[in-house]
């Protein structure tokens, strides 16, 4: 698309945003604020392929003494993961207040007690650098709100003043906690929106100044090494009267603002959205395939993924995984675990109650905590899983063999790297991690269960122990990353078609881009040994190099990729 009309439709946004006689004065302001990012912006060609993988991490994940922890974190990604990660996504670095970072203080800088920018340069020296962009608030301690408070007249309309006119009934939820929050001012007493705590001061996007302070703090990201820039809970920025709040027209203006803004002086760099809502809405975030985001969290896959694994039978996922459609342009965000839990409203519409009452019950026999939400009608709901994704699938204090719960998990993510799409997978998973309930107790947060900060050289004695969780599950993945980089079938943008050989078996067939490779991947998800017979071409298993006939026998948990 041609510069002229790409600036046509920036112009055609911020008018339908803010009106005519304001949406001109913010078009002229936005292109000031471009010709000032303009050289900075550094020059790149990124494209994805079957080679990427991402890494989803806190900045200080990996603790040594006498060491700064994004310093560790490098250590640690190029001596275990050069070869096996090309993505790494650091879970917000800058000084925060609350909510394990998800509470920033200043954009702009990087949390001193985790390191500096120079840090943040020197991983992207060898990873490709996933950013979040945590715009739909603000932490109370921030410069912006302080000033607010002081009655500072550039933060006036910052944030959200609701007043009694303003109907909040069919609001959204996402959390059991007060809509709103009454804060002190110099002015007198105001109630403000905080969509997820007293310490998450939303932002006001119906002020042009917001909205091009936020575009200043992504095109500062961009400068400083982000290839991929991360939305959080963005489906909650434009608040209007009356409404659920959540997904409005408005707010997927401004996502396909910021896409406009990048095609035009970042076209290098990828948008991904995370809206954890019920599919169709989620996916509503790609747009028309080239407007919005590049890529939608698959929100599904988690919940879908566990409840296949334990009830043995595949056939939600199968069926759900037939029915994804998506354009030549945007691909899925796959993943079966991050730093949130594992968020249930994707699957509300996809599994009975039944079979996530079973999922809810898992959770909880395995030691794991439930996330609540608000209803409209007062009630209350289950939200999300907070328990790791090791002991989601296999019972911690069950006495089943080491090896059967590690089979059980590595079959969990063979599914997520088999997917067209883009993997990601969280340090816990990749270190088998077991729930962490010292953090529940420390921060009274039931998502600590799955947060917790390692000791560096205590993980690296576990990854040479050859019988250790940790180096089995690592190993594992290791080897099936390294098969999955040799082979264009897993293309992300490839083509993929589930095939139903048996209720127990996963399997989907990829096809490059070009239409020169094809893998047949099947996952056993019971266990029990399952044999099918073998109907297509498909003989030569990669991971183990068994040859097939007319029959293919799968142990219980077993992976096979197959090629003619």
């Amino acid at each position: 698309m041609k510069k002229s009309e790409i600036e046509r439709q920036i112009l055609k946004k911020l008018l339908s945003l803010y009106g005519k006689k304001e949406g001109k004065k913010t078009f002229s302001r936005l292109s000031e604020l471009l010709a000032r990012y303009e050289e900075s912006i550094p020059a790149k060609n990124f494209e994805l392929s079957e080679k990427d993988l991402v890494l989803i991490t806190y900045p200080d994940s990996f603790r040594e003494e006498d060491k700064k922890p994004l310093q560790s974190l490098k250590r640690f990604l190029t001596e275990y993961l050069r070869d096996t990660v090309t993505i790494v996504h650091i879970l917000p670095f800058f000084p925060y207040s609350s909510d394990d970072g998800f509470s920033v203080i200043d954009y702009f800088g990087v949390n001193p007690e985790l390191g500096s920018w120079e840090d943040i340069k020197a991983i992207g020296n060898d990873f490709i650098l996933m950013f979040d962009a945590v715009i739909n608030h603000l932490s109370s301690r921030s410069l912006e709100f302080k000033g607010f408070l002081k009655g500072d007249k550039r933060y006036l309309d910052f944030f959200i003043t609701v007043g009694e006119d303003f109907d909040t009934s069919g609001v959204f939820r996402p959390r059991a906690l007060p809509l709103t929050t009454t804060f002190e001012t110099s002015r007198g007493n105001f109630k403000l929106w905080t969509t997820f705590s007293a310490d998450q001061i939303d932002l006001n996007y119906r002020s042009p100044d917001v909205l091009l302070f936020i575009i200043e703090v992504l095109l500062y990201y961009i400068a400083h090494g982000a290839s991929i820039i991360r939305l959080d809970a963005v489906a909650f920025l434009w608040k209007e009267s009356g409404t659920r709040c959540l997904n409005l027209p408005q707010t997927h203006t401004i996502v396909k603002l910021f896409r406009n803004i990048f095609d035009l002086i970042a076209p290098h760099v990828k948008l991904i959205t995370e809206t954890n809502l019920p599919h169709e809405e989620n996916i509503s975030y790609f747009g028309d395939g080239d407007d919005e985001a590049h890529m939608v969290y698959n929100f599904a896959l988690p919940p879908l993924v566990a409840n296949a694994i334990i009830t043995g039978n595949a056939s939600y996922l199968t069926e759900w995984v037939s029915s994804l459609h998506k354009s030549k342009s945007t691909i899925f965000y796959n993943f079966t675990a991050s730093h949130d839990g594992i968020g249930l409203l994707p699957v509300y519409e996809i599994l009975p109650r039944e079979e996530i009452e079973r999922l809810i019950k898992s959770t909880e026999s395995h030691g794991g905590k439930l996330g609540l939400k608000d209803n409209p009608d007062g009630t209350k709901s289950v939200y999300e899983l907070n328990i790791t994704y090791f002991d989601l699938l296999s019972n911690p204090f069950s006495k089943e063999q080491q090896e059967k719960q590690v089979s059980r998990f590595i079959a969990s993510q063979a599914i997520v790297l088999s997917m067209a799409g883009l993997p990601a997978l969280y340090y816990h998973s990749f270190l088998g991690s077991r729930n962490y309930y010292e953090g529940i107790i420390k921060t009274g947060m039931n998502r600590s269960i799955n947060r917790e900060k390692l000791d560096l050289k205590l993980v690296e004695g576990e990854l040479k122990k050859r019988y250790n969780i940790r180096s089995q599950v690592f190993s594992c993945l290791k080897k099936l990353i390294e098969v999955r980089r040799m082979h264009s079938a897993f293309n992300p943008y490839g083509s993929q078609r589930v095939l139903k050989l048996h209720p127990c078996i996963f399997s989907v067939e990829r096809v490059s881009p070009g239409g020169k490779e094809s893998i047949l991947c099947i996952t056993n998800v019971s266990n029990n040994t399952i044999t099918i017979p073998n109907r297509h071409r498909y003989k030569k298993d990669l991971l183990s190099k068994k040859n097939f006939g007319d029959e293919i026998t799968l142990r219980p948990y077993e992976v096979l990729w197959l090629k003619t």
